[in-house]
């Protein structure tokens, strides 16, 4: 069980506490269960399927991070993670049991009218009421009651790899080697290969 003063820090992390870093915070455990500790630097790899609150818990519990590569985000909207142990190989996946609890039909009207802006002050304080209550209540919940897991037979991703920084000949702006594409000759990062290629072009491209 995570203690008060590891959620404490955890909310501090991520900014507030909602029912989303509460599912994070639960999946994690189920990772650092089956899996083990946080990692210091890669052993451990987590594979997130989604960017909401969650993630930051599972970054803030099982030492997986962007910077250090060991955190990768699959943009499928799924409420997925995915953890590799490099020691051994083992892997397991974690997903969210779709009905695994109902929420507050009252919180969900005042999420959308918090959302929209049309909220009272009286609403406003009713809902961040409703929305640690709701927190409380996932983290109040057994893991395996919200989430479902299997082994995967999968090898983990690849250690990341540190690459050379080559300067786009458009912005001057250097990028990794690995994200630079050629046009005309040319050394683009992305975003001005796109640009170059878009029927609309700023005036600074065209006849170029």
């Amino acid at each position: 069980m995570i203690d008060d003063q590891t959620l404490d820090r955890i909310v501090d992390f991520h900014g507030h506490m909602c029912p989303g870093l509460a599912m994070g915070v639960q999946a994690a455990q189920i990772a650092l269960r089956e899996i083990g500790a946080h990692a210091k630097d890669e052993e451990v790899v987590a594979v997130v399927e989604t960017d909401m609150c969650g993630v930051d818990a599972i970054q803030f519990l099982t030492g997986c991070t962007f910077g250090k590569g060991n955190l990768i985000h699959r943009d499928y909207g799924k409420n997925a993670f995915s953890f590799f142990r490099r020691s051994d190989g083992r892997a397991i996946r974690v997903t969210a049991r779709p009905d695994a609890w109902q929420r507050d039909p009252e919180h969900q009207a005042l999420f959308a009218k918090v959302r929209s802006g049309q909220a009272t002050e009286a609403e406003r304080a009713r809902f961040q009421e409703l929305h640690v209550s709701q927190s409380r209540r996932v983290l109040e919940l057994e893991p395996d009651t919200l989430y479902q897991w299997q082994e995967l037979n999968a090898a983990p991703p690849r250690k990341a790899r540190i690459h050379a920084s080559v300067t786009c000949a458009e912005c001057g702006e250097a990028a990794m080697e690995t994200r630079i594409r050629r046009l005309d000759g040319r050394d683009l990062c992305q975003p001005c290969f796109d640009l170059a290629l878009s029927p609309v072009q700023p005036v600074a491209l065209r006849g170029r």
